[in-house]
């Protein structure tokens, strides 16, 4: 019993540590949430000592340092520590009633979850989706500034979680709103899929009169250099006060915290693991730029906010669509696989202009025969499929393949699934992919609609010095 007792008090106060590095912590007295100077061979370090991770090594210990950010401390190195002082922190935010203002726009903030809505779970070192919408204005009291805000937790999952089921959700859950006289829509996503759901919801919510916001945030809300703040603070101006009546995307412009942008749901994309400023428009430009208080258009072409309660909502998804990403060698076997196990659409993404190797025709040829839609897109990111320059891409077209422009792959993917939700019909499946919607294929790319620097090249580097100082 007595030892169940010093068990359970060790691991009240040094929760995590365990082997070598909980043999530290107890030689020098401390415990997890003390302040803290630790000596070392590298230098002194103060901060307070976090808990460890259930599933991390025993050769560390852990400090939050006086800038906000976590640093680990090589146990073979510590010479010395002594304790300052002790307060268990709350990492929990508490939820507070958000005030109403006479005269703020009306704004509903839909919760999925996501980094834009975490916190760091210190027991296993993982980002979860655990904060509820109403805790944001607990973090974020200057979205009373710009908004009368309503919130509500539609699901709380990871952005790789949401698929179908949840865009189907969401987009009657926006109805809705609509139909109740929100004046703009904020929803609160993970990054990873963000540019998916924003898809599904460009082609599920048409003719929108209010803004349709998708927001989330490349950092979570406990590191000192998170986005979440700001980009809410942007995604809530813009469903508040845009006259852009569209499903766009919010997210940070360059790397600093000077302007957000707003992407078209169809034609963005993540472009970086980790940088705050991962989301592209595309083959074109954003819609526009926004501060604080300043939305600064950047098209002129936009589906303007309109007094009435009409929208025109279309849930549908079937989930016999799928993608097929090509690579050289690629055998038939994975395309006849997927038409045994009755996929009715498949875009293809292929090399070049649209190409892929002449193995595959009889897979092509199946599919048509069985009536599956084949659609070809490009690796390339940036143009567009032309399938009349070269003999394999003619081949394919006289085998059923159709080119689809410059939709992006991901986007044709959701479009494909959501056509078919609607028919299977062959021709009209076509039809339905290949009609624009929400600029998903353009006539033609603007000529700053392509651009990437390369760094290490003088007049880049030269451009970075004198305007990203």
């Amino acid at each position: 019993m007595l030892q169940n007792k010093e068990t359970r008090m060790s691991e009240d106060i040094f929760q995590g540590y365990k082997g070598k590095a909980l043999e530290v912590l107890m030689k020098y007295q401390t415990r997890v949430w003390s302040q803290v100077e630790v000596e070392s061979s590298r230098g002194k370090f103060e901060g307070t000592i976090l808990p460890r991770a259930e599933n991390t090594d025993d050769e560390h210990i852990v400090l939050k340092i006086i800038t906000g950010y976590n640093i680990g401390i090589d146990i073979n190195t510590i010479q010395n520590i002594v304790e300052k002082g002790y307060k268990k922190a709350n990492y929990q935010i508490p939820e507070k009633n958000f005030p109403y203002t006479e005269g703020l726009p009306k704004v509903k903030l839909l919760g999925t979850g996501g980094t834009i809505a975490s916190r760091l779970d210190y027991r296993t070192g993982a980002v979860i989706p655990a904060f509820s919408p109403g805790e944001l204005y607990g973090a974020v009291p200057e979205l009373a500034d710009i908004c009368n805000l309503e919130t509500e937790k539609i699901f709380a999952v990871f952005s790789e979680n949401m698929g179908p089921k949840q865009y189907i959700a969401l987009s009657h859950a926006i109805e809705n709103e609509i139909k109740k006289g929100t004046q703009g829509i904020v929803i609160g996503h993970g990054t990873d899929t963000l540019q998916h759901t924003a898809a599904a919801l460009s082609f599920m919510v048409q003719n929108s009169p209010v803004p349709i916001i998708l927001v989330g945030s490349q950092r979570s809300s406990d590191r000192p250099s998170s986005d979440a703040a700001l980009n809410l603070m942007h995604a809530m101006y813009t469903a508040g006060h845009s006259n852009i009546a569209e499903v766009l995307v919010c997210m940070f412009g360059p790397t600093s915290d000077e302007y957000g942008l707003l992407h078209r749901g169809t034609r963005v994309r993540k472009m970086h693991s980790s940088y705050r400023s991962t989301f592209r428009t595309i083959g074109d430009t954003p819609v526009a730029m926004v501060r604080r208080g300043l939305i600064t258009p950047l098209k002129s072409d936009i589906n303007p906010r309109r007094s009435d309660r009409e929208v025109k909502i279309m849930p549908y998804f079937a989930d016999k669509a799928t993608m097929l990403y090509y690579y050289t060698g690629m055998k038939p076997d994975i395309m006849f696989s997927m038409i045994e196990q009755g996929y009715k659409g498949i875009v293809i993404i292929g090399t070049g202009l649209g190409h892929v190797n002449k193995e595959l025709y009889p897979a092509i040829e199946k599919a048509q025969k069985e009536g599956v839609n084949v659609f070809m897109t490009v690796q390339t990111i940036w143009g567009y499929v032309h399938m009349f320059v070269y003999d394999t891409g003619r081949d394919m077209m006289a085998k059923g393949v159709v080119p689809l422009g410059n939709m992006l792959p991901e986007t044709a993917y959701i479009k494909l699934g959501w056509a078919l939700g609607q028919t299977e019909d062959y021709e009209e499946v076509k039809k339905i992919m290949l009609t624009p919607i929400c600029s998903d294929i353009t006539p033609r790319e603007p000529y700053n609609g392509y651009l990437v620097y390369q760094g290490g090249v003088p007049e880049v580097e030269e451009f970075i010095r004198r305007f990203r100082k």
